[in-house]
């Protein structure tokens, strides 16, 4: 039996600060690249980078990193952050906490896979209030395609 698509609530993006963020990887290892697309209001803020030897996961938290840090300090409104990755989504919102808890190692004792990155984002995460959404990539969502092409035009060395 199909799930049924998780919908927000009536208003839930009202006066809230929507980001939309990805990560890509010519190769995984390989030059990636992350993207940000960030709307508030009628107004919206475009960021991208990479890294010329990374991993497809690295660049989609790389991503979020990227968007929460170019939040202006005084914002006090409501975050929407959606993301393609259930990686990074499952991660920051189910998997650290246990990962904290067991001193940075996952329930089979083995050390926590971007361990650095996940430091950075738990830090930033906890200074804010964020909805983490899942949506589907690839699939026409405006804001998740445009984030995608902010990401592959990051990636070091592609054509742009």
């Amino acid at each position: 039996m199909p799930r049924r698509k998780k919908e927000l609530e009536p208003g839930a993006l009202d006066g809230a600060l929507v980001i939309y963020t990805d990560g890509a990887c010519s190769g995984n290892p390989g030059p990636g690249g992350w993207g940000v697309i960030m709307y508030h209001g009628k107004r919206q803020k475009e960021i991208f980078g990479g890294e010329k030897e990374t991993t497809n996961n690295r660049m989609e938290m790389m991503a979020a990193i990227k968007a929460l840090e170019a939040i202006k300090p005084d914002f006090a409104g409501p975050i929407v952050l959606f993301t393609d990755s259930t990686y990074l989504l499952k991660g920051i919102t189910e998997w650290i906490h246990g990962w904290k808890k067991r001193g940075w190692k996952k329930s089979d004792k083995k050390p926590v896979v971007n361990k650095d990155l996940w430091q950075q984002l738990d830090a930033l995460n906890q200074t804010r209030e964020i909805r983490w959404e899942w949506v589907k990539g690839h699939a026409g969502d405006i804001g998740n395609e445009k984030a995608d092409e902010l990401a592959r035009k990051g990636i070091p060395g592609k054509d742009k």
